[in-house]
């Protein structure tokens, strides 16, 4: 165990890590933070930030040193660098979790070989024929990138011959994964935690709305059949279990119009998906990851709400974007609800689709928060 007082490592000083070294320190652990960027959201509540590369070995190594465990914020970390630094420090989750996870096509063999459901797909490596992927999955189709996509970047969806010939063009050079178009019902989320002693805890599955591939919305209970949501928590105990898992894992998955459900993505840290846990729950998945990486005995994930919604602040809501933003949100307008929780990250810069900050909404029933939660959220933009 890793008791209180120590520090705890962190790769990426954004707002997850924000929220970790948040929850880090009021349990009596330090926060370090290694991140390129200076003057980042985590860094700017941490014990300690280190703003170097992480292709800069040696620096890495001094920054291993200090710390008990080290853990991720983002997936896009490069791996190879982890490898120096493995004999040095714990990192929790594993490397090799970290690797599958940031590349779509070892993801997704990865799930398949595991026996996971997955949605048909195939794989094009750099200078193939894109075009016969396409075929041999059908249409309509989704075209990703291999490597380093998050919130809808270098992904499009394919329908006709003409959006092929643009998908070919767009991607030519690249390694990418086509996937084939399911007709799902609905996207969801399950966050789950395995402490080194193999003790694992999920948290209640998310239901996820996204607007322009950026998650919008997360409604806690999802509106989805309780062995529905039964299934999905145990699909991603199972995947924690077959990766060895220690730390925290999301697990997003589709819920197809005929009941099934296959794994989209996963991702070895918080998720967007999971700042409701803030404020409708024992433990939030901050805190949890803390407990799982130090070898605690895992919180409870009971919600201590209904119901509970979670909104997404992106920079559109300013007027203005840029260096100078003409005014700010409608903050009084949201704090003008008794139940609702405003986080933000510390960005100084609103930028359109760049996530500056969410807020949390509960009470007694779905239909009534989430009502509530869309209306706040139109009223946040800058008159």
């Amino acid at each position: 165990m890793i008791s209180p007082g120590s520090a705890i490592g962190v790769l990426g000083g954004g707002q997850l890590g924000r929220m970790l070294a948040h929850a880090a320190t009021r349990m009596g652990y330090r926060l370090h933070v290694f991140e390129p960027q200076e003057n980042c959201p985590a860094g700017e509540v941490a014990s300690r930030e280190f703003n170097f590369e992480y292709r800069e070995v040696e620096r890495l190594k001094e920054f291993a040193r200090g710390c008990a465990a080290v853990t991720y914020e983002f997936e896009n970390v490069p791996v190879k660098p982890l490898w120096e630094i493995e004999e040095i420090v714990p990192l929790r989750p594993h490397w090799e979790v970290l690797e599958t996870c940031q590349n779509r096509a070892r993801e997704k063999n990865w799930l398949q070989r595991h026996g996971f459901p997955v949605v048909p797909f195939a794989e094009v490596a750099a200078g193939e024929d894109l075009s016969q992927a396409i075929r041999k999955v059908g249409m309509p189709a989704v075209v990703k990138t291999a490597d380093f996509g998050y919130d809808g970047k270098g992904q499009v969806k394919v329908r006709t011959p003409a959006e092929v010939a643009e998908a070919v063009k767009a991607f030519a050079g690249q390694r990418a994964v086509v996937e084939r178009f399911i007709d799902f019902k609905c996207e969801l989320s399950v966050i789950v935690a395995r402490n080194p002693q193999g003790e694992i805890r999920t948290f209640p599955v998310a239901e996820n709305i996204h607007t322009r591939h950026i998650l919008d919305f997360s409604i806690v209970p999802a509106r989805i059949d309780p062995a529905v949501q039964r299934e999905a928590a145990e699909l991603a105990v199972n995947i924690a279990d077959a990766f060895g898992l220690v730390g925290l894992l999301a697990v997003e998955l589709f819920l197809d119009s005929d009941g099934r459900l296959a794994v989209n993505e996963m991702a070895p840290r918080t998720h967007n998906s999971g700042h409701w846990t803030l404020d409708g729950c024992v433990t939030s998945q901050f805190e949890q990851q803390v407990r799982a990486i130090a070898g605690l005995p895992l919180g409870d994930t009971a919600m201590t709400v209904p119901a509970a919604v979670m909104v997404n602040i992106l920079g559109n809501v300013w007027k203005g974007q840029g260096k100078e933003p003409i005014g700010s949100p409608n903050w009084s307008g949201l704090l003008s609800h008794p139940r609702a929780k405003l986080h933000l990250y510390g960005k100084s810069q609103p930028r359109a689709a760049r996530k500056m900050g969410h807020f949390t909404l509960t009470g007694e029933d779905v239909a009534t928060v989430f009502k509530s939660a869309r209306a706040l959220k139109t009223g946040l933009r800058s008159p």
